[in-house]
C-alpha cells in the first residue's frame, strides 16, 4: 500500500533553544541485509538493501543520550536468538561503546540510551555499553513479556531502567510528548504501532536543522519519498497495529519538507550527521 499526506506542514514549528554547545553525531555499528521485496511495497526479489544499525549521540550540556545502541559485540548470538525467518546475513562494525573509547569519550557524560522500541536491532549494543535505558510504560510492559524482545531481555539485564511519562503535549501531529532538557532540543513522541510504546525523537541542533528519528515507522526511505509501506505480511508480523503505524508515517511524511527525517534503517538518511570525530571535542590533547 502506498499512502500520502493529507497535506505536508505548513505551519510554525515548535520552539525550541538548544544550547550553544549542543552537537549530534551518528555511530554506525554495521548492517544487515534484505530483499527489498520484504522492505517496502513495490519492492523488488533482485534488489539486495542494506539496513542500518546506527546509533546518534546528543551531546548536550545537561547530559549526553544515544538514540538505539546499534549492534553490540554479541550481535550474532542475538541474531541466533531470533526466529528463522528473522534472521539476516549481517557485517559488525564498531560498536558504539568502541567507537565512544577510542574516540577518549567520557562515559560519565553519558545518561543513557533512549531507545525508539525495544527490537534487536536497536538494543544488541546495551551489552557492552551498560548504561541506563530509558524507556516509557507501554514498552517496557511490551519488553518483559513479547516474543520479538527476547534480545531486549537479555541484554539489559542488571541495568537501570530510567521510565519516563509523556507528560506534555500533542507534538507536530503525534499524540503525546516528552521534553527531556526542558528546552525543546530533544522531545520524545509517542508512536505507537510498530510496538506499543514506540516513539519518534525530535531533535533540534543549535545550527537550526531538524531531524526526526523515527525508528521502524518505515524501515527504508521509501516509505517517506513515496509513501510504500512495508508488505502486507510485514506489516502483519512486523506491527502490533498496522493502522497506527500508517498514520504516524503519514504525520512523518508531512513533516519531510521541514526537517530530516531518519528512518532508523536507512544507511543514507543518516548522511548529514557528522561522525563521531577521532577525538570527542571535549577531550584535551
Amino acid at each position: 500500500m502506498v499512502i500520502s499526506p493529507s497535506a505536508y506542514w505548513t505551519g510554525p514549528l515548535p520552539e525550541a533553544t538548544p544550547p550553544a554547545d549542543m552537537a549530534l553525531y551518528r555511530l554506525p555499528t554495521g548492517t544487515y541485509t534484505t530483499r527489498a521485496v520484504f522492505a517496502v511495497t513495490g519492492g523488488s526479489v533482485r534488489d539486495k538493501r542494506e539496513f542500518a544499525a546506527t546509533a546518534v549521540l546528543i551531546s548536550h550540556p545537561k547530559g549526553d543520550l544515544l538514540i538505539d545502541a546499534g549492534f553490540g559485540e554479541h550481535v550474532a548470538e542475538h541474531i541466533a536468538m531470533l526466529a528463522r525467518m528473522e534472521r539476516a546475513p549481517h557485517r559488525l562494525g564498531r560498536t558504539a561503546a568502541q567507537q565512544l573509547d577510542a574516540a577518549g569519550y567520557d562515559r560519565s557524560r553519558l545518561l543513557g540510551v533512549l531507545v525508539t522500541h525495544v527490537h534487536w536491532d536497536h538494543v544488541s549494543g546495551l551489552d557492552s555499553l551498560r548504561v541506563p535505558v530509558w524507556i516509557n510504560e507501554a514498552e517496557i510492559r511490551y519488553g518483559a513479556a513479547d516474543s520479538h524482545a527476547t534480545v531486549f531481555r537479555a541484554v539489559s539485564q542488571g541495568l537501570e531502567i530510567r521510565e519516563y511519562a509523556f507528560d506534555g503535549p500533542e507534538y507536530l501531529g503525534f499524540p503525546a510528548s516528552f521534553d527531556v532538557h526542558g528546552d525543546g532540543s530533544v522531545i520524545v513522541a509517542l508512536a505507537a504501532g510498530h510496538t506499543p510504546g514506540s516513539v519518534v525523537v525530535f531533535v533540534t541542533p543549535p545550527t537550526g536543522k531538524r531531524y526526526a528519528f523515527i525508528g521502524d515507522l518505515t524501515w527504508q526511505m521509501d516509505g517517506i519519498s513515496r509513501g510504500a509501506e512495508r508488505p502486507w505480511l510485514l506489516r502483519r508480523v512486523a506491527d502490533v497495529d498496522a493502522g497506527t503505524v500508517r498514520a504516524g508515517l503519514q504525520r512523518s511524511i508531512a513533516l519531510s519538507r521541514v526537517m530530516q527525517v531518519v528512518p532508523a534503517h536507512d544507511v543514507a538518511a543518516y548522511d548529514s550527521i557528522p561522525l563521531l570525530p577521532s577525538r570527542f571535542p571535549s577531550v584535551t590533547p
